[in-house]
């Protein structure tokens, strides 16, 4: 599956998250293999430019590691990669108490309506409704 790319964010920055998401998921698991950078550049259909940046990124934050001749890969560290899908988890948290603040809604009734709608989607990711 293909991110969808905002215009808030740098879109570097967007391709490390598709990859924490995948892996976050266990589409990408420790030792993977990760495409080329300018594979990833196709597939993504961004600046090749862009894709190095991203994969320079990830490897600043031992994400993937690349080895001379051999295909970047996905760290073979446990505890850093569970450690992705808790760092993702809080981010939203953040950002929906960001958001949610100023409406003052008490806490009982967020979560009331957080688990209802979260069952309501199966427990899948919630629509923007624009």
């Amino acid at each position: 599956m293909k991110p969808v790319f905002n215009n808030r964010d740098p879109v570097y920055l967007q391709v490390v998250r598709y990859f924490k998401e995948r892996i976050a998921t266990g589409d990408l698991q420790a030792g993977d293999e990760v495409p080329s950078r300018r594979e990833m550049a196709g597939m993504l259909n961004i600046n090749p430019n862009t894709a190095q940046k991203a994969y320079k990124e990830m490897e600043d934050q031992g994400l993937i590691f690349t080895e001379r001749n051999v295909p970047s890969k996905i760290t073979s560290d446990q505890s850093f990669l569970n450690n992705v899908r808790n760092e993702l988890i809080m981010e939203a948290v953040e950002s929906f108490i960001e958001s949610i603040r100023p409406i003052q809604v008490p806490v009982g009734e967020l979560l009331e309506i957080i688990q209802k709608r979260y069952t309501e989607t199966g427990g899948r990711g919630m629509q923007k409704h624009d």
